[in-house]
Parts: structure tokens; C-alpha cells; sequence
């Protein structure tokens, strides 16, 4: 399958998902799609057959609500029956709105408390270090969730200990729950402050797979790696797309029946189907 399939498959299944549960926070799934599709198709190392193989390298959402995106493509590719994918936010499912690892294979930490998952991964890329291990940790990061005074503190101590083993992503889309990040807490420069704070910074285009695959490959001798991927918060859809109100409300009616065609339309479009 290729990336672009994946990441199609992400946004259709998750406006679906949303759609039948009502829950929220779409506009964060579509923006975090083509990031999670090109880590999960072609850069990281996995083994759906074997989910916890020690070999596997290592990922953590720390923008936990925006989990189904991770759901989808772990069933899409053969951790679990696609079927799962139905019970998503009801009542009794592992599939929770929030990441969880619990009874979900291919799921290595349950997130959602912003500021936690960067921390753990930056745990695990130590441990790593220390057990003469060669996987690598990802993790990706909202850049509203970069005003968390713990990510800071992990970004010192994964300088500090030179875990060249781990890359952080941040899903710039430049908005937040309540408005854009400028707004609520600015300026952010992001690029300059996980400079300042001693890690190997680059930027891309979050929409873009092979800037992404690209930027992910990229390594540093005794540094951490932070991308600072430029996406758009409700990519794929008109009229989520910049809009805060998709952060919390969920697709029904005519908005789901104009989602589902603009995101295969869109997808036909780009991959001459």
C-alpha cells in the first residue's frame, strides 16, 4: 500500500469513526494523517504479525486525542481486523477517543494528557541507549501542546543525553483548542527554541511525503531530532480545514456526506483512480 493510500484511508475511516460515534477532534486527526502514514508505511520499523517484537521501532502519540488516526493505520495494516474499527469511542471498546494502549496491539502507551507521551519517549530512546538497542523512538507533538512546561524539561534531558535515537514531530498546524497558538500564547518560533535547546531542528511540509520521509530519515550524531512538520489543521475537507470549531465537533449530515466526497475526490484526483 502506498503512503498516500494509507493516508487517505486515515482521513476516510476517521470522518466515518467520528461520524458514527460523535466524538471529537477530527480537525487534529486530518492534520496528523499524511505524518502518521508515512511513519507507519514506510519509515518505521513494525511487524503486525509480531507487535511487540524487540526489534520494532517505537511510537508515541503524545497528542493523545488524536488517536484514531493511529487505530486506523494499525488496522489497515494488519494488527487487528478493520471491523474493530466500528466500535470506536462506544461504550466497552478498546478503542477509546483517546489512545490506549490496553488490548489495542501496536499501541506502545496510552496518551492524551498533553506534555506525557514526549516524556515518555524520551525515557524510552534513553533506555534504549543504555540496553545497546537499536531501534529508533518517534513521537509526535501538537505545537499547541509544545506550551506544556514538560516538554521542555524533556527536551533539556534528551539533549543533555545525546539520544540521537530519538525524533520528535511537532504537527504545526498552528491552532489550538480555542484559537490559533499566536493568539493564545505567542510568538512560538518553534524552530528556534528546539534549536536553542540543543536539538538537530529542520521544517517540512506535513502534507507532502517526501519531504516527510525526507525529514524522518534524517539522523544526528549525539542529538536528538526535531521536525517541525507545517500542516493544516482539518486537511482534506473544505470546510474543516482552519476552521476551530472542528476541534471538538463531529461530521453529521450534510457535513459528513461532503467530507466523505471531497476526501475521494481529492484522492482520486492526486492518484489517477
Amino acid at each position: 500500500m502506498t503512503t498516500k493510500k494509507l493516508a487517505y484511508l486515515i482521513r476516510h475511516h476517521a470522518v466515518k469513526m467520528t461520524h458514527q460515534s460523535g466524538a471529537s477532534h477530527i480537525a487534529s486527526i486530518l492534520s496528523v494523517a499524511d505524518i502518521i502514514a508515512v511513519l507507519y508505511g514506510e519509515v518505521m520499523k513494525i511487524f503486525p504479525d509480531n507487535p511487540y517484537d524487540e526489534r520494532r521501532d517505537r511510537f508515541i502519540l503524545s497528542k493523545g486525542h488524536a488517536g484514531a488516526a493511529i487505530y486506523v493505520a494499525l488496522a489497515e495494516l494488519g494488527f487487528f481486523p478493520l471491523q474493530l474499527l466500528d466500535t470506536y469511542y462506544q461504550n466497552g471498546s478498546c478503542l477509546s477517543g483517546h489512545l490506549s494502549h490496553k488490548n489495542v496491539p501496536g499501541v506502545e502507551f496510552s496518551t492524551g494528557s498533553l506534555g506525557h507521551g514526549v516524556c515518555v519517549a524520551s525515557g524510552m530512546a534513553l533506555a534504549a541507549k543504555l540496553d545497546d538497542k537499536t531501534h529508533h523512538v518517534y513521537t509526535v507533538v501538537g505545537d499547541g501542546e509544545c506550551q506544556e512546561g514538560s516538554v521542555w524539561e524533556m527536551a533539556l534531558f534528551a539533549a543533555h543525553n545525546q539520544l540521537d535515537n530519538l525524533t520528535i514531530i511537532i504537527d504545526n498546524n498552528k491552532m489550538q483548542a480555542l484559537g490559533y497558538c499566536e493568539e493564545e500564547i505567542g510568538p512560538t518560533n518553534l524552530f528556534g527554541k528546539w534549536g536553542n535547546f540543543g536539538f538537530e531542528t529542520i521544517e517540512c511540509n506535513g502534507h507532502d511525503h517526501d519531504d516527510l520521509r525526507k525529514a524522518l530519515l534524517i539522523r544526528k550524531t549525539n542529538k536528538p531530532v526535531c521536525i517541525i512538520a507545517h500542516t493544516i489543521k482539518g486537511q482534506g475537507v473544505s470546510f474543516m480545514e482552519n476552521n476551530i470549531l472542528w476541534h471538538y465537533r463531529d461530521p453529521q449530515g450534510d457535513h459528513y456526506e461532503q467530507a466523505i466526497r471531497e476526501l475521494e475526490a481529492r484522492f482520486n484526483e492526486e492518484c489517477g483512480y
